[in-house]
């Protein structure tokens, strides 16, 4: 009796033990095991992996656009006229000047060196101003000009008599350097004289308090004729 149930206990045990290695060759490993789906009463159904997202093209970086440079503004104020050689004359007293018709300047030198700039106004077209090489004279603090000087009565339709300031002789026929506020908006811009170069009165001033006797004052690109006595 004893001996049956033993051996009936061995056969279970040898059973189960068959069992449970049938169990572990038949299931897969669990890390490299595909995924599968049990459904009781049906054979494991293995699962499809999911597709990976497409990876999405890098978009390029869109280029920064150069800024084009603004264009400069162009000056509506005139060019200043260039300075002139000084003209090759002899001086007694260092100072030399020259007055230019075209760009209604004088420019003055001391000693070979440019010292200042003045805007001028020259006898129009029907009294021009003479080219040629003038010396300064004697000087006027303050003194009337007059057209009998030259021959026009003072009564006639081109007569005058004016009072001026600071004015410095050129020539014996009456042309001088001197102040005349009444022209300057034509100063630097047209001519307005009847032969004189006229400055304002600050330039005058200037010309009456350091320019001696003898400076040559050279006259250049008038209508006028050319300039022979001194």
């Amino acid at each position: 009796m004893f001996k049956k149930k033993s051996a009936s206990r061995a056969a279970r045990l040898t059973a189960i033990a068959v069992s449970v290695a049938a169990l572990g060759t038949g299931l897969p490993a669990v890390a490299s095991a595909t995924p599968v789906t049990v459904i009781p009463g049906l054979p494991p159904v293995e699962v499809p992996e999911l597709p990976k997202a497409p990876t999405l093209p890098t978009l390029p970086t869109p280029k920064k656009k150069k800024e084009s440079p603004k264009p400069t503004p162009k000056s509506t104020t005139p060019a200043k006229p260039a300075i002139p050689a000084m003209p090759n004359v002899k001086s007694e007293t260092g100072y030399v000047a020259l007055a230019v018709d075209g760009a209604h300047q004088i420019y003055w030198w001391k000693n070979g060196e440019f010292i200042k700039q003045m805007p001028i106004s020259m006898g129009t077209n029907k009294h021009p101003t003479s080219n040629g090489v003038y010396h300064t004279k004697e000087k006027y603090r303050d003194m009337y000009m007059d057209s009998s000087t030259y021959g026009v009565p003072i009564d006639s339709p081109e007569g005058y008599r004016t009072y001026v300031e600071y004015a410095t002789r050129m020539s014996w026929d009456g042309i001088f350097i001197h102040a005349a506020p009444w022209s300057v908006a034509q100063q630097g811009v047209s001519n307005a004289s009847h032969g004189c170069i006229n400055v304002s009165t600050a330039n005058g001033k200037w010309v009456f308090d350091n320019v001696g006797r003898g400076t040559p004052i050279v006259v250049r690109g008038t209508v006028g004729g050319k300039y022979t006595g001194d």
